[in-house]
């Protein structure tokens, strides 16, 4: 009889043990999913940067500027470069006062050689879209009131008056050359003015080609009373 209450006291406790460990780790277990149930299992997990790390990070990857900035302006316009031509050699002489005829009749001539500078030659023309020698010189000539018949260099060189010494560099004073087949307007002891073949109305200077190829000098006989014809 005895037996048998302790064989029944001893399966009551094994059974209340038994469902006391159960409640634990039941609780346990619930604890645990609850834990870890807050993030999905499915993606990774989320990482969020120190701001100290990001700051440091996004200035390590910005490069220092170790070059000095210049900030160059506008360039300045340039000045063209000015040629010193013949052109310019002759107006120097023409200031001087060495010219063939009065300072008046003198600055028409030099106007109407710059005024037709650079035109193309054609034999027979007198302008204004293309001259030959003589007709350039006949031009020139008119058009600054030294009017003359028009005609060849040879047929000028007959009716004009030779000059002599310095008189044959004095701007205006004519020029003939290649035995009387052409002919041009002096600009100083260096050169003259002329229609030429192959640049039409240019400069060339004396020294060189045309030093050999000079017949002489002359001035046109004056056909008006005014007296700026001639120097004082």
């Amino acid at each position: 009889m005895n037996f048998k209450k302790t064989l029944l006291v001893a399966v009551c406790t094994l059974l209340a043990v038994t469902a006391f460990d159960g409640t634990v780790a039941a609780q346990q277990r619930d604890r645990v999913v609850k834990t870890t149930s807050s993030q999905p299992t499915n993606q990774p997990p989320v990482y969020t940067p120190n701001p100290q790390d990001s700051s440091r990070t996004t200035s390590s990857s910005r490069p220092t500027l170790t070059n000095q900035i210049v900030v160059v302006g506008q360039p300045a316009a340039e000045k063209p470069l000015v040629k010193k031509t013949a052109m310019a050699t002759s107006t120097s002489g023409f200031a001087a006062g060495k010219t063939a005829y009065g300072s008046g009749v003198s600055a028409k001539i030099m106007a109407g050689i710059q005024a037709r500078y650079g035109i193309p030659y054609l034999y027979g023309s007198t302008g204004p879209n293309r001259y030959d020698c003589s007709g350039f010189v006949w031009s020139v000539f008119t058009e600054a009131g030294v009017p003359f018949t028009r005609a060849s260099a040879r047929s000028l060189w007959a009716s004009s008056v030779e000059v002599y010494g310095d008189d044959r560099f004095k701007f205006g004073t004519l020029v003939f050359l290649n035995g009387l087949g052409h002919m041009g307007i002096v600009a100083d002891e260096n050169g003259f003015y002329h229609a030429s073949s192959s640049k039409g109305i240019t400069y060339s200077p004396f020294k060189g080609y045309w030093s050999s190829r000079i017949v002489g000098f002359r001035k046109l006989m004056p056909q008006s009373s005014s007296a700026d014809m001639s120097d004082r």
